[in-house]
């Protein structure tokens, strides 16, 4: 017979029968999570809203980082410890980025900002039917969103790292979706499962790869970070595009292969209310190879601290131009001279 008191159950025990034994818990808070998005105006389409409340985002990050003094804890579920195993869960539902591969100490793939995720698949603009390549599988969940809303034979993703894409296979296969996994250089797209009906990408490129434009048909959307901003395209053919800026910002890990890195930007010597702010940061790394920081300064204050909003980007063949309110207008930076395929 037991004496003395009887130890609480773990609600996090994992159970050998059980399909997903987190599933419960993880509904609860997959609710809450879409809650916080819906009220922050990210969720206003009843199909997107749908999408985060159905597809299980615990499955997709059995393991991931979480930052600590200076450094990283990984927590998972797997782990021996129930306490950990909760803040694994826990975690998974917050709204906040999770760092899911480092190498060498180095981050080179992780599971986007929920909220985030949510404004740039709502920003596409997608209707029944279309197809889309997203560049950069990461762990697969946002694939998992795009199957929901398209069905799986309209989604296709591209990861540099087969360990990445192997794992992206295996988290959308627990979670019930099967849209094409393919492992090759994203810059490249994938011309294969073209024409698309829109490209997203979670990894940030120095300027627009041209194959992804002439994998879109005319009318196409293309959304890919740049320069700490979200740019959205508008494809007229396989040659051209232009597009503006979301107001939002979004770092995210560079795309690996023929793009190339993009220019880091220096500050020194700059007013600190300049360096310290998010939008002059913006501007610095948009126009980094043309204006010295001290350049970029006087712009910003001549312009009033221009919003995101107001820059934009041009492709027309070969060429490609960041520019500020007008295309055509006297503010013009070059992105970059065409090399292994790049506009």
């Amino acid at each position: 017979m037991r004496t003395g008191p009887v130890p609480p159950e773990d609600p996090y025990a994992r159970d050998p029968d059980a399909e997903d034994p987190y599933a419960g818990d993880a509904a609860a808070a997959r609710r809450a999570l879409v809650r916080e998005i819906a009220a922050g105006g990210d969720l206003p389409d009843p199909a997107w809203r749908a999408a985060f409340e159905e597809v299980p985002r615990h499955l997709f990050v059995p393991s991931f980082y979480v930052g600590v003094l200076g450094g990283y804890e990984r927590l998972g579920r797997e782990d021996p410890d129930p306490g950990r195993r909760r803040r694994w869960l826990e975690c998974a539902y917050q709204d906040r980025p999770l760092a899911t591969h480092l190498r060498d100490g180095d981050l080179v793939s992780s599971a986007s900002q929920p909220s985030l995720m949510a404004g740039m698949l709502h920003a596409l603009e997608l209707r029944d039917g279309d197809a889309v390549l997203e560049i950069g599988a990461g762990t697969g969940y946002n694939a998992a969103l795009l199957a929901h809303r398209l069905g799986d034979e309209r989604v296709t993703t591209v990861d540099l790292d087969e360990d990445i894409t192997a794992a992206a296979r295996a988290h959308l296969a627990a979670a019930g979706r099967h849209p094409a996994v393919i492992t090759g250089d994203g810059t490249h797209g994938c011309p294969g499962r073209a024409p698309f009906d829109a490209v997203i990408a979670t990894c940030a490129v120095p300027r627009v790869p041209r194959a992804w434009l002439a994998q879109c048909r005319p009318g196409a959307r293309v959304l890919t970070p740049l320069s700490t901003g979200l740019l959205k395209l508008r494809v007229a053919d396989e040659s051209h595009a232009e597009g503006r800026f979301l107001h939002t910002s979004a770092y995210f890990v560079p795309l690996r292969g023929d793009a190339g890195p993009a220019r880091a930007p220096h500050t020194g010597g700059l007013p600190r209310r300049a360096t310290e702010n998010e939008l002059f940061r913006f501007l610095l790394a948009l126009t980094a190879g043309s204006l010295d920081p001290h350049e970029a300064y006087s712009l910003w204050q001549r312009e009033r601290r221009p919003v995101r909003e107001r820059f934009g980007v041009t492709v027309s063949g070969a060429y490609q131009w960041a520019w500020l309110d007008d295309p055509e207008g006297p503010y013009l930076w070059p992105l970059g001279t065409a090399a292994a395929g790049q506009g």
